[in-house]
């Protein structure tokens, strides 16, 4: 794939998982340049000048929150939802990183922990919080956010949401969970969501595949791969 959008290899070590935000093991990261691009991509397709944004399979909210500090501007309100209730938890102190307040107190835990234990290398990613915070402050300031549990299967209320970008489960470290539809879980999710959002939403999957799968007769908005990773960006109303 060529890069259409995040074209510079901008040094993101800040935004990596364990660095800043915090992980815990069986939650994998995500690759931020290509995060970055995939967001962008769908933006375009919205229309809009910032969007509700909407994980349905957070894990740690690590891809939401650093979609959320890499655009701030363009992004009115996140949301995260998983069916693990440990994973909740972590998304909730993930997210809080997109706050001042957040950030202020991992500053203030990082540096702490650098004092107590010995660990110079804790005063960089105290710095990178700090940097974090600025470029927050700079973009728009606090980014209203909330985290539940939930399965993405089951019927729901319509979710006000205008951009879907996650990253499915693959096995290995995470697999699916909740009333998974028979072998398809790739096309139960879109439809799912195709009910769930409102029709003009825009949906990006990304998986550890070739080609992620669509339902018979859906034609995706665009495909993107790069190394072991696949995305088909989709309209809601196709997978309805």
């Amino acid at each position: 794939m060529t890069y259409r959008y995040a074209t510079e290899r901008t040094d993101h070590s800040a935004l990596a998982s364990g660095h800043v935000l915090r992980s815990a093991p069986g939650f994998p990261g995500f690759p931020v340049r290509l995060a970055d691009e995939l967001f962008q991509r769908a933006a375009v397709h919205t229309g809009l000048p910032a969007v509700r944004l909407w994980d349905p399979c957070c894990g740690s909210g690590y891809l939401a929150t650093v979609l959320g500090l890499l655009h701030r501007e363009r992004i009115a309100s996140v949301r995260a939802t998983d069916i693990d209730p440990d994973a909740v938890d972590l998304a909730e102190r993930n997210l809080r990183l997109l706050t001042a307040e957040g950030l202020a107190e991992r500053e203030e835990e990082l540096r702490r922990s650098a004092r107590d234990f010995g660990r110079p290398s804790f005063v960089e990613r105290a710095e990178d919080t700090r940097e974090l915070a600025r470029g927050l402050a700079r973009a728009g300031g606090d980014l209203p956010h909330e985290a539940a549990v939930a399965d993405v299967f089951s019927d729901r209320d319509p979710v006000a949401a205008d951009l879907v970008v996650t990253d499915v489960p693959y096995g290995g470290m995470t697999d699916w969970a909740g009333r998974v539809p028979g072998s398809d879980p790739v096309g139960g999710l879109l439809a799912s969501l195709g009910r769930a959002l409102p029709p003009e939403a825009v949906i990006v999957v990304t998986a550890r595949t070739r080609r992620v799968p669509l339902p018979e007769g859906v034609r995706a908005l665009e495909r993107v791969r790069v190394g072991v990773r696949a995305a088909a960006l989709v309209r809601a109303r196709d997978v309805a």
